[in-house]
């Protein structure tokens, strides 16, 4: 093997997101497109808003070519630094300024360039179940391990009851998804206090920062008037990793910024050394002409009513059939507790129906699956009939009531404790979803 043993675990654990994708349009290419129901990619399904496309014919048709395309600070355009912190202040009452702004290769972009800057070798990054798989491949790269806090299962809050016996020596940073990716849940504000009160006195323990990284991609897709607490508010050693892949529908593109608080330790040892880290990873900068864009979109309003639409639509279908699902609060994924213990054979089961599901072992949370709505509506609605043939693989037609009765029940339980901000962990459900560690 000619590769490294690191990246040999890579492609041995590559995507599960990504194949399964494939497999769809595998599947398309035998029994049609409109036959396959794939539910399995986050790709957003809502056009990029007009002003995107303005922007770009603006900015080419008035601006110094050299200008555009050439190189500038690996930071980023000092006039797009500006206005996302100025952008940012408005919003929130922070107080950023150019310097505190890292234009990045999107939200992924930003997260590497933390790790790079804070991990030495079997360093821990602490992340709550159920997250973003990927964000293991991210800490593998710079020798860091994977510590996975159980998920609470009956909120899906933060799980912080259990938090402090995770935290060691060797923790520099702790992942947090807002809204949260696949469950959709929004932590609110009670709930980032009480993480910053148990990381304050942990820090103290083991006698160096911890820092929290807020991974906000999915900051302006929220439903029902839930409101996203800007994280550097209620959380010290906070540093923001933002995208506009979702809120403007550019994943292509890779266009996003890290911020920095200048409340957080060593702010300008870490500053200087973020700005670095853009560079040595290969970034340099963020692409040019993106950042240019993004500058005239930052006050432009996220369509989320096609998302909701959907949303409403997935979550009355498979409840009414007996699935059990948690109603996101955010993001466009719907989480859907398997009728059986393996969800890897329910996943496998669906696909007999043409349905593609995501197991959320891959998120850390095996019994549950993932279902990305960012599709059409109409997909969804010709997906009904092949989940109702799903469910009567599990359950007898008279049975549906009292199943949905069930989900119900946890919908109302959730809801409940994300608007009180309370019981946010709970021991029941956490063995059967996440384990105690996980290396990367």
């Amino acid at each position: 093997m000619v590769i490294s043993k690191n990246m040999e675990n890579l492609v041995a654990n590559s995507s599960v997101i990504r194949r399964l994708f494939e497999e769809g349009v595998e599947l398309a290419a035998v029994v049609g497109r409109e036959n396959v129901y794939d539910y399995s990619l986050g790709n957003p399904s809502v056009a990029p808003p007009k002003i995107v496309k303005e922007s770009i014919l603006q900015i080419l048709e008035t601006k110094d070519a050299n200008y555009i395309h050439g190189y500038m600070n690996n930071s980023g355009y000092e006039e797009v630094r500006d206005a996302v912190a100025e952008s940012l202040n408005k919003r929130f009452g922070t107080d950023f300024v150019r310097e505190s702004i890292i234009m990045t290769a999107g939200a992924a972009g930003a997260l590497n360039c933390i790790l790079r800057t804070l991990l030495n070798y079997k360093d821990e990054v602490i992340c709550f179940a159920p997250f973003f798989g990927e964000y293991r491949s991210y800490i593998s790269n710079f020798g860091g391990e994977t510590v996975v806090v159980p998920a609470n299962t009956e909120t899906f809050q933060l799980n912080l009851d259990v938090l402090d016996s995770y935290i060691t020596e060797k923790t520099k940073a702790v992942i947090v998804n807002n809204p949260n990716n696949p469950s959709g849940a929004v932590y609110s504000a009670q709930t980032l206090s009480r993480l910053n009160d148990i990381l304050t006195k942990a820090q103290e323990r083991i006698g160096h920062p911890i820092y929290v990284i807020s991974d906000e991609p999915y900051r302006e897709l929220v439903y029902d008037g839930a409101h996203v607490p800007f994280m550097t508010k209620y959380v010290k050693n906070c540093l923001v990793c933002y995208s506009f892949s979702k809120s403007l529908s550019l994943p292509g593109e890779r266009i996003g910024y890290l911020a920095i608080p200048k409340q957080i330790d060593a702010y300008e040892e870490m500053q200087s050394a973020l700005v670095v880290a853009n560079r040595c990873l290969g970034f340099i900068n963020a692409p040019s002409l993106f950042q240019l864009v993004a500058k005239e979109c930052l006050y432009e309003e996220t369509d989320i009513e096609t998302y909701d639409k959907n949303r409403m639509l997935l979550y009355n279908g498979l409840t009414e059939m007996g699935f059990e699902c948690v109603k996101p609060q955010g993001a466009f994924y719907l989480f859907v507790k398997s009728p059986v213990p393996d969800e890897k054979a329910f996943v496998q089961e669906a696909k007999k129906h043409n349905l593609i599901l995501v197991s959320a072992s891959s998120f850390g949370c095996p019994g549950y699956v993932r279902l990305a709505y960012c599709v059409s509506y109409d997909m969804i609605k010709r997906s009904l009939p092949a989940f109702k043939k799903l469910a009567q693989t599990y359950w007898p037609q008279d049975a549906g009531a009292a199943a949905h009765g069930g989900a119900q029940g946890q919908e109302n339980t959730a809801g409940q404790n994300h608007a009180e901000g309370q019981n946010d962990a709970a021991a029941h459900g956490a063995a059967e979803c996440g384990k105690e560690r996980e290396n990367g």
